[in-house]
This record gives C-alpha cells, structure tokens and sequence, in this order.
C-alpha cells in the first residue's frame, strides 16, 4: 500500500565517466547557488492548467485497460503471468498514469493527452505498483518485463482521421 502513494519511481543510474567529472568540476569550486524558477502562484496555475489537458475517452479507456491488465493478464492474452504477479496496479496507478501523462503532453505544448504520453510514463508510474511472486523474483522476472509485456499485449487506441482524399467520400 505503501508504494502505491508515489507517483512515480524513476531510475536514475549511476553518471558516465565524463558526468562524474562534470560533477567533480562544479562542486569543488563554489557549490552553485540554486535560483527560484516559479513561485506558488506559478505552480498552482501550472498544476490548474494541467488538470485541464483533455484526455479522450479511448485514451482513458487505454488507461484503464493497462492497468487491469496487471490485474487480470489472462483477460488480456497474458496467461503466464497470472505465476507472476501477485498484486496488481491499484487504481492510484490509473489516476496517476492519468495525472503525469496530462502533465507531459503540457510539456509538449499539447492540450490533450496521447497515447504515446500514457506509454512513455508507463514503467514510471507501473513498476512500483506491481508485487511479483516469489517464484518470479526468484527466476529473474522485473516489474519492467511485465510492464513491457502489458504494453505488448493492450493496444493503444488507433487514430481514423476525418480527412480523405479528394476524390473518396469522407466517412462520418
């Protein structure tokens, strides 16, 4: 219960050999002194703004199915891993998959969400969520196998574009 209160959980590994010398340049002269971007009233708008990016209905559906797929693998032609995940994403997985993929279409200057944000942010929001089995640590298994699995197995919704060729009847 208590990994599902974060939102995300994003690995960041260890920095290259050039990064750790950029490190070491910067920090052993005077430390940089952090400078304030947004105030609070930035941030509450932002966060207002976000809270306003569209998702679609097939996009919220997207969402929805991913996690339940979690869930429920042998619904979503994911048998095998019914041995391997003990507990599935909570619905926190869901709000939250929401919330970050509305926040990342804003960063792209987009006012409706995508289901190619929902899949960038998958892991990042999923990983954590899922409990494994103890066979399946045991064998190796991560939770980001099983999230790319997931993502295999559940389509994302299909765009039909309401534009055709001159020459053919646009569908309605």
């Amino acid at each position: 219960a208590q990994r599902a209160r974060f939102l995300m959980r994003v690995r960041i590994s260890h920095p290259r050999a050039h990064e750790e010398f950029e490190i070491l340049r910067r920090m052993s002269t005077t430390p940089p002194v952090p400078e304030q971007v947004l105030d609070l009233a930035d941030l509450v708008r932002l966060r207002e703004r976000a809270q306003r990016v569209r998702v679609d209905q097939l996009v919220a559906d997207y969402v929805v199915r991913l996690v339940m797929a979690t869930r429920e693998p042998a619904a979503y032609g994911l048998a095998p891993l019914q041995h391997v995940v003990e507990v599935g994403a909570s619905p926190r997985a869901t709000l939250g998959l929401v919330a970050a993929s509305r926040v990342l279409a804003l960063l792209h200057g987009r006012d409706y969400v995508l289901p190619e944000d929902v899949q960038a942010l998958a892991h990042d929001v999923l990983d954590h969520r899922l409990v494994l089995t103890f066979d399946a640590l045991a064998d190796g298994v991560t939770a980001a196998s099983v999230v790319d699995q997931v993502l295999a197995a559940v389509p994302p919704p299909r765009v039909i574009w309401d534009e055709a060729p001159e020459s053919a009847p646009v569908p309605r």
